[in-house]
Parts: C-alpha cells; structure tokens; sequence
C-alpha cells in the first residue's frame, strides 16, 4: 500500500510523504486510530513511534521497558480492533484488509521483540546465567554434586524424607575443611574458650530463652487436605513468578511486588495473611482456600527419661549450653572480660516445608560464638584491623526505601552508627573474611540489618551475611548483638533456706518446710523476699503439711545471682556470630562450579574450582601410563604426599590421563601429579591447567606449600619450569 494512497468512500484517510521514514506498521497504527475514532496527525504518531522505541537492552531499565512494552501492546490491542472493524463494514476491500491484518502481524512482531527485551533485563535481574536460566544452572549444579556423592537425600531406598541429607565422601572432607578453618580464623584468632554441649535440652533452658514461647514461624493450612505451608514462603513465590513471568505487569505493580519482597520478613501475622488474600494466593498442591496464617514452634519435642514428665527439645541452636555455663566459664577465664566461648554441633529445627536441598533442612551443623563484653564498653582492640574493609551493606533504611545494598566502608559504618558498636563491627569484618576466603565471591555477598519486626526475640542489633545463589539471596551468618537477655533469663535463683532455724520452730515438719520453700518458682520467691524485707515475716502455705506456717527473715535467704567486677554489679552483653554450615557450603559449591569444553564441541565438562583451603582432596597422583616403573613411582609419591599430611588419590588405571584429568576436576581437587618418567614429574594446576615440572623429593613439599596457602600457585609457577603438554592429554 502506497503512502500516497487516497481511498474515497471511506471514513479516515491515509496520507504520507514518500521522505516519510515511519515504518509502515505505525503508519498502520495511524489506520488503526482512524477506524476507532477519524484521524490521528502524523507528528502525534511520530511521538509515540519515538517514545516507545527503547535504546539497547543493556540500557534500557526494567520500568523503561515495561513502559514501552505496554504501550505496544496498546497499539496492537487498537490495530486489533481496526481490524475488526474493518472486516465488519460493509463495502471493506480485500486488499484494504489484507494491508491492516498484515500491520497488525509486525505490530505484534515489535510487542514481542519488546517482551523479549523485557524478559532478558527481569532475567538479568534476577541474576540468571547468560547460558542457561537459573534452574537449569542449579540443577547441573545438583546432579553433579548428588552423582559424585558430595550428599545426598537420606533414606532414599525409603524414599526419603524431606529436609534430611548424607553427606558423602567429598561432602565429609569439605565440612571438614570448613569447619577446620573455621575453628583456626575464630577460636585460635581470639583464644575462644570452645565447649560441646548435649543436644537434648530441658524445657525449662528454653522456656528461659524465650524459645518455647517465640521460636516460631507463621503457618497456613489447606482448608481442605489440612496440608501445611510457610506462609512468607509462599507469598515470596507469587512475587518472585509475577516479577519473572508475567511481563504485562505494569511498572507500578512491578514496584509494589518488589516491595512487598524487600519488607517480607517485617509483616505480621495480620499483614502477612491480608497480602495473601489480596494476591488470591491458594494451596501450590490443590488451589483450595489457606487458612489464616498463625505461629508454628519449630522446636522437635521429646521427654528425658522413661517417665516421660520431663519434657525437652531437640536444641534449635547451640548457644544455650554456652548460657548456661557461664558462670564456669566466666571462673575459667580469670573472672575476666570480654572472652568468647564456641561451640560446633547439631541443631534441629521442624521446617515446616523444607526445600532448597542444604538450605533448608531439619537437621544442620552450626557453629556459634558467643563474646561476652561490658554493656557500657563495646569498644573492640582489634576493630582497626577490619576498618578499612569496604563491601556490600543493606542497611533498614536502604530496604524500608525500596534500595539496593552498597559498598560501605566499614569503619565508617560504625562511625555513623550505622552499625552500632566497634565488638559487632568487629565479627562482621572477621566474617567477611572468612567467607571470602572459602571462595565466596565477594560480588555476591551482602551484609543485611534485620528490619524491626524480623529481629529476633533476643536481640538488640542484628545483621545477616546474604549470598546469592541460584535461588536468591541466602541468610548464611546471623552476626546478632543479643544484648545481655540470655544471661539474665539465665541469672541463677538462689534459695538458702536456715536449717537450724526451720528446726526450731518446725521440729520434725522441718524438712517439708525445707522442700516446699526449695520450690518455690522464681515468680513466689521474689514475692517472699519482698515480704521479708518489708515486715519481716510472711505466711507460707506448706502443701504436703496442708496448712500455711509463717516463716521469718531468719529462716530463709533469697537472692538473684549477679557478677561483680570491681565491685560494678552488671550483666554482659552478649554479642552472637551464628553459622549456617550446610548453608555456606551449598553456596561455595555455587560459586564454584563452571563448566569449560572438552575435546568434543558438544560436551562440557563440570569442575569445582574449590580454593585448595577447602578442596575435598588436595591432590591426585596418575602414572602417564600402566607400567610397573611408573606405578612404583607412584606409589612412593604418594606415601610422601601421606607423610606430609596431605590428602590425595591415586589412580594407577590404564584410563587415559585426560579423562583421569576430567574426573577429578568434577570434585574439585586443585593439583594434578602426572608421572611421566622415574626421576621428575609434573604438577598440573586445576583451573590454568598450566603444568611445571618438579624432582619426585619436591613433590610432597611442594604441594603441601601452596595448599596450605604458604604460597600460590603464582610462586611456585616462578621457580620450577613450565611443561607445555601434550594437546590429547587434556579433554
């Protein structure tokens, strides 16, 4: 159809220049509005040709897009109805239908190019791999962890239970490693006073911390199949998917669901179940109608002993045996402050619908610090170490705004009261550190201050270190400082009832006076020594003599245990680096899994580029191939490698060293001895695959040294010299 082209007998005209460089679909969109109304001038399409055209996507932001992307499908929703009525009046010229139907195609042709824009920023946003999605990348993640049995679901010949996990032989050596540099960058760093308590713990313990009353998360049910769901966890979902999938979200709903997201764990129980009925939100399972959400104790119930009248609980967290102990700690560090005690052990917690593989389990490893300080000197020695440290923080103010976190220098953070003292400053700089040198990409990790809601029952200040994997940003560490509330729910009562006083006046009813004031609960105590202390004397209802007795000053002394030092009676303040094992761990293996091609275009192949500090095994040893000579070799090599204390493998098959090559990079181990001739060998580096040769003596020495991080690989690339391989060695 011409530009120029005049129709008479009709109700709208179409007229161009031929200079007019408009494509012709908007010059169809200007026949579309002449149908529905009479005439739009050409400088009107002009503008909106020019205000919905976007700029590369790299550029463009997701509400830019999405403003562009709604005002095409605008368009094509109006070429739609042009159409229509085109067809419907009478008189309508094929060729005149066939031009307006051929507009509307490339209309929707741009609406989908936007859509796509839009879906790659949603995807770029949403941190998706440019190969593949999320998922896909998590699942390869997975299958290679669960085929080279780093863990996998346990009791899966029963078909497993949920939130329960083995690890296996690879999984052991990386917790191992973990935990071992754990101990060495807290404990020995601080000279921390380690203890390993039970699991099982009384009631009363956790009745005292707060958690039988408040270790909850909120619940909703299926109304019909009464199965259970986290509320938080779905509403999270609906967000997530609406964000990611439905790309007619206009910017506004964009920004309320983004919203929503940032202030999730600050809802209430009110608020939490209004979002769900606003959203429609059903059962995942059956799409039937959810109850209102309501609290959850996540504590595994239990009784001690066959009685089964002394109830207790699976410990939720391991900082109670700390608690509770005290007092000795306290006398075993020279009644001196601050010191920090650590603990390692199992924790154990109902998940109410456990997912995400080690994210989410039942049952998990923590390993907690408590650093016990003066309330009114939180200042710390060694603050000035960290200072200059500078990473991501997302403080309350930045989330409650709808902001992204930033880079913060951390003294500065402290300075401004950001973070509120130099001792929490401190462990949140150590943990930093730490988890940057397991291999945490320091690209991906945040420091989160938790909103006023989420805080903990216990806790006075409190931050997260968050590392994003493939399912988003993971709460790995809580950094908390717990002020000083366990210490006081811990203060110890104490009931000294005066014998010899009791025996005066009650003779032989003296030892049940005894018992029922050894009785009394904390609440009847203070009571009594109230009454003491202002008349004197107080009745006393004796249950096993049935009858109330009065009992004097004399006869007994009531107390609430307290500290001194330098005579300042005070409670310390506790400050609480909390980690999540499994969690961390499951991450390291995130950031540390790539795939890299083989000889074969079309195959990848895996590899974990774990840091030597935490590689399940540290090195293999291969002879080139199976000869007697070099198997001996071998052999020797790696009874120095054991004496040396380094972990390894050998592997004496006739299997081609590129596949030997292959299988062990999949688990991750950094150094590859290639036994090539009786006198000298080569080491290959993992990631590089760069090779040097070194004497058969040097080898043990040599690779001890760089994993043990005495030097890098750098180093010892310096001073022994370069072996070039064989191009069919590698895969």
């Amino acid at each position: 159809m011409k530009t120029d082209q005049f129709r008479s007998g009709t109700n709208f005209i179409l007229v161009a220049p031929q200079s007019d460089r408009t494509p012709v679909c908007m010059r169809f969109a200007l026949l579309a509005s002449a149908v529905s109304k009479s005439f739009v001038p050409t400088k009107t399409l002009r503008r909106l040709h020019l205000s919905s055209a976007s700029s590369s996507p790299m550029a463009a932001s997701e509400e830019s897009l999405r403003l562009a992307l709604a005002e095409k499908q605008a368009t094509v929703d109006a070429q739609a109805e042009a159409v229509r009525a085109l067809k419907a009046r009478p008189g309508a010229v094929k060729p005149e239908i066939d031009a307006a139907v051929e507009c509307l195609k490339a209309l929707k042709v741009e609406a989908g190019a936007a859509a796509r824009q839009l879906q790659a920023a949603v995807s770029r946003n949403g941190n998706a791999s440019a190969a593949c999605s999320r998922e896909a990348f998590r699942q390869a993640v997975v299958n290679t962890l669960e085929r080279r049995l780093f863990y996998i679901p346990s009791f899966k010949i029963y078909r497993g239970v949920a939130g329960l996990y083995d690890y296996g032989p690879p999984g052991c050596a990386v917790k191992s490693n973990v935990l071992t540099f754990w101990r060495q960058h807290f404990v020995l760093e601080e000279n921390m006073l380690e203890v390993d308590c039970p699991c099982v713990t009384p009631e009363v313990v956790l009745k005292a911390s707060g958690h039988v009353d408040k270790f909850t998360d909120l619940m909703v049910k299926d109304e019909k199949t009464g199965t259970c769901y986290r509320a938080d966890h779905l509403l999270k979902d609906y967000c997530k998917q609406k964000l990611e999938k439905d790309l007619a979200l206009s910017a506004e709903q964009a920004a309320e669901l983004k919203h929503v997201l940032a202030m999730l764990d600050d809802f209430s129980a009110e608020e939490l179940g209004a979002k769900l009925k606003d959203y429609g939100i059903t059962a995942p399972d059956t799409k039937n109608t959810l109850s209102d959400p309501y609290p959850f104790n996540l504590m595994f119930q239990t009784s001690i002993g066959p009685s089964g009248i002394l109830p207790g609980y699976m410990r939720p967290e391991t900082a109670q045996g700390i608690f509770v102990n005290f007092k000795d700690l306290y006398y075993y560090n020279g009644n001196k402050l601050p010191f920090a005690a650590a603990q390692i052990g199992q924790a154990f917690r109902n998940e109410i619908s456990p997912r995400q593989g080690l994210l989410r389990v039942r049952e998990f490893t923590l390993a907690e610090i408590e650093h016990f300080v003066d309330p009114e000197d939180k200042s710390h020695s060694k603050f000035i170490d960290v200072a200059n440290l500078e990473f991501l923080m997302f403080p309350r103010r930045e989330q409650m705004a709808g902001e992204s976190a930033i880079p913060i220098i951390l003294g500065e953070a402290v300075s401004k009261g950001i973070v509120n003292n130099e001792t929490l400053g401190y462990f949140i700089g150590r943990v930093y550190l730490f988890l940057t040198r397991l291999g945490i990409d320091k690209e991906r990790l945040r420091f989160r201050q938790h909103l006023p809601n989420e805080m903990a029952h216990y806790a006075a200040d409190c931050w997260d270190a968050e590392i994003e994997c493939s399912y988003g940003w993971i709460e790995c560490v809580g950094i908390a400082d717990r002020s000083a509330y366990d210490l006081r729910a811990h203060s110890k009562l104490v009931i000294v009832p005066s014998k010899k006083e009791l025996g005066l006046s009650f003779k032989g009813n003296q030892k049940m006076v005894v018992e029922a004031l050894e009785a009394m609960n904390e609440k009847e105590a203070l009571e009594m020594k109230a009454s003491l202390e202002s008349k004197g004397e107080v009745e006393f209802y004796v249950c096993t003599l049935g009858k109330a007795v009065v009992i004097t000053k004399k006869m007994v002394a009531i107390s609430i245990e307290k500290k001194k030092e330098h005579q300042r009676v005070f409670t310390p303040s506790v400050i609480e680096p909390s980690f999540g094992i499994g969690r961390i761990i499951y991450c390291l293996f995130e950031h540390s899994f790539y795939t890299r091609p083989s000889k074969s275009v079309e195959e990848q192949l895996n590899v974990f580029r774990f840091p030597p500090l935490v590689a399940p095994i540290k090195c293999t040893v291969f002879p080139l191939i199976k000869t007697a000579k070099f198997d001996d070799v071998a052999k020797i090599i790696a009874k120095s490698l054991t004496a040396a204390g380094v972990s390894h493998i050998i592997d004496i098959t006739g299997t081609s060293i590129g596949k030997r090559y292959a299988r062990t990079d999949e688990i991750g181990v950094p150094f590859a001895v290639t036994v090539d001739s009786t006198d000298s060998v080569t080491i290959r580096e993992r990631d590089s695959k760069e090779q040097i040769r070194v004497s058969i003596d040097e080898v043990a020495s040599v690779v001890k040294e760089v994993a043990d991080g005495q030097s890098t690989w750098s180093d010892i690339t310096g001073r022994y010299p370069a072996h070039v391989a064989a191009q069919s060695n590698e895969e």
